[in-house]
Parts: C-alpha cells; structure tokens; sequence
C-alpha cells in the first residue's frame, strides 16, 4: 500500500521534490489560494508550523487555481504574497490542480485515502486539509471552513 512518502511533487521554486524527504514527521497537506475567503488561514497554518516544528510536524502547501481562479499569479508572485503577507515558512509547491484529469498524483491517493462529506472524493475548496501520521499514512480529511487552530488536538495526538 502507498503512503504519502511515495510520491513527489516540484517546489514552488521548480526543483523536484520527493516527498519522503519529510519522512517520520505528521504532515498537514493543503491546498492554498491567496484570493480565497479562506486566505486569512495562512496565519494559523504558520501558527501550526511554528508551534509544532520541532515536535516533528511540517505543514505543506500546494496552490490551486481550480476553485473560483482565486490563485491567479505564478509561483514568484504566490511565494512573495505568502512570504510578506503570512511570513510563511512551511514549504510550498508549484501550483497544481487536485480534481478532473490533471489532479495530481498526491491528491488522487489523499482523496481515496480519507473521502469527503456523504463518500466523495472531489476536492470541494480551497483550504481543504488532509492530517498524514509519521508512517505518511493519511489519517483524515478537514473541510475548508475547519480552522488550523480546531486541528491542534488531533495534531498533538500524532506528536
């Protein structure tokens, strides 16, 4: 069976990178927008990564234009607007799509992994999260309007 460790994806500055990089660690996997109601999130998923990072815990995020064209610009406009708006430091990927034909890999296995509301797979927004233990097994799936703040016990049960 595959986890998350098994796939890879390019960094927001265009190198590959293979995902068992964060090996041993419990990662939360979300797809971003920087023109999204939900963008105001960024803060507490830096607040997460600052709070938890030297337990272990890493967020990563992964821009998608495919909700409402909300994440607009290229990877250098993405990158300067999390860096000076949020002062984010996780790490962040190119822009990627998370349903139809073109989804990523990594989404395809998060959505059969942990389904969403009444079974489904599709992504339904932005800010859609998904909690993968140190084993890089995914262990559960959080609707947009889910804070970072509201994950910190299922978190710290991981750590």
């Amino acid at each position: 069976m595959c986890n998350v460790y098994d796939f890879s994806a390019i960094a927001i500055d265009g190198a590959e990178r293979p995902l068992n990089e964060f090996k041993g660690k419990a990662l939360l996997i979300v797809n971003v927008a920087s023109k999204c109601g939900f963008t105001p999130q960024y803060a507490g998923l830096e607040g997460l990564q600052r709070k938890y990072a030297d337990r272990g815990f890493t967020v990563l995020g992964f821009p998608c234009d495919q909700f409402g064209h909300q994440e607009p610009g290229d990877e250098e406009e993405i990158r300067n607007f999390c860096s000076q708006k949020y002062d984010v430091t996780f790490p962040m990927f190119a822009k990627i799509e998370v349903n139809g034909g073109g989804a990523h890999r990594l989404y395809e296995h998060l959505k059969s992994s942990a389904k969403g509301i009444l079974g489904t797979e599709g992504i339904k927004w932005n800010f859609t999260k998904f909690l993968i233990d140190r084993e890089g097994r995914v262990v559960r799936r959080y609707a947009p309007n889910d804070t970072p703040e509201s994950l910190t016990a299922d978190i710290e049960a991981l750590l």
